[in-house]
């Protein structure tokens, strides 16, 4: 990442619990990370590896049982860690912070129209008339690519397909005007066309509106068209990180070599999808070693005693393997991605092609 480039937001050494049942969860574990201006920040990693946690730290929406037990997060200058209150948000969630999350239904309310809604939120975060409010929520509605926008204002969340609502969730956010947006696995209840178009649309609204995007995933295929870096999440660690390239094509965890290795386009016809042995360790135990390592193939003995550092591969480029120690012995990424480029090209071509086929027939099929 260029020097050049303003950081937006900073974490360091943040560390999340919650209290269940008497038990103290250690939901994330010494995480730090920067954010930079204009740019689209993916975090990646299986369910409970603590991606959402982490970004519901930066909105103060943690659950009542949750805590910031350690670390900072300076937002702009602001020290987040510190407010503590719903009142002290309220000039950061929203209006500063948005999230869209993966299901709209949850955020959308159900009895009230749908213009309403995104109408409401400039009222408040724009400080604009009704009138003025209507206008920019049908212009909104337009941008996110609602046919009809002015006629279907008045229509409720039932009377929209799946992608629809989730434009509209994508609306009600950019009504904020944030400078940063979370999306929480936005696509993931949507078909892969829908899926492909909601990507596209968040990519156009960016560089209309300027603001920066982290993006939340468990599935890194998602991301290699939207990303510019890349966070790689394991039991509330983030265990490698670097530009969208470096992660994809020159990985250097063995968890990633999992999640890379795990991606649907890479499955033979007929053949079976990689899957990742085992299950990830509880998060009430205390963890020595690598987090990974029971589930790790490559796995030496210090990864069963000692947490391993990070080591730097490039300026931009970083990984928690002691596979990167000097002392380590050589080991390479599995056959399946080590020509993950050429593979993928592969997998796109052919895509396109079926694509072109089905264009060319006519009404009939013939």
């Amino acid at each position: 990442m260029s020097e050049e480039r303003k950081k937006i937001l900073e974490v360091d050494d943040l560390s999340v619990h919650f209290h269940v049942r008497g038990q103290v969860l250690k939901a994330i574990h010494h995480v730090s990370m920067d954010l930079y201006e204009g740019e689209v920040l993916a975090i990646v990693g299986e369910s409970g590896s603590g991606k959402s946690v982490l970004t519901k730290t930066f909105t103060g929406m943690l659950e009542e049982n949750g805590e910031i037990a350690g670390g900072t997060i300076v937002y702009n200058g602001k020290h987040l860690e510190e407010l503590k209150k719903d009142k002290q948000w309220e000039g950061i969630r929203g209006n500063e912070i948005a999230t869209i999350f993966q299901d709209p239904m949850t955020s959308l309310d159900p009895i009230r129209t749908i213009g309403s809604q995104i109408a409401e939120v400039i009222v408040k975060h724009q400080h604009k008339s009704k009138a003025e409010a209507k206008k920019l929520a049908i212009d909104l509605m337009n941008r996110t690519g609602i046919p009809n926008a002015a006629d279907r204002y008045n229509e409720y969340p039932f009377e929209y397909s799946g992608g629809m609502r989730q434009r509209i969730v994508i609306a009600v956010a950019l009504a904020c005007r944030p400078n940063i947006l979370i999306c929480d696995e936005p696509t993931t209840a949507l078909d892969v066309t829908i899926q492909a178009q909601i990507l596209d649309l968040i990519k156009d609204l960016q560089k209309e509106y300027g603001f920066t995007v982290i993006f939340i995933t468990h599935d890194l295929g998602v991301v290699a068209s939207i990303a510019d870096r890349i966070a790689v999440m394991y039991s509330g660690r983030i265990i490698e990180y670097g530009t969208c390239d470096e992660i994809f094509y020159d990985p250097k965890h063995p968890y990633t070599w999992s999640l890379l290795s795990s991606l649907p386009q890479l499955a033979q016809r007929g053949g079976q999808l990689y899957s990742i042995p085992g299950t990830p360790p509880s998060l009430y135990k205390d963890i020595v070693g690598d987090a990974f390592a029971p589930r790790d193939p490559w796995a030496m003995k210090v990864d069963f005693k000692a947490e391993p550092p990070f080591f730097k591969v490039t300026d931009t480029h970083y990984a928690k393997t002691w596979l990167l120690d000097p002392r380590a012995p050589k080991t390479e990424k599995p056959e399946l991605i080590q020509n993950l480029h050429e593979r993928m090209s592969e997998v796109m071509s052919a895509s396109h092609l079926e694509n072109l086929d089905l264009g060319g027939k006519d009404s009939d099929g013939e």
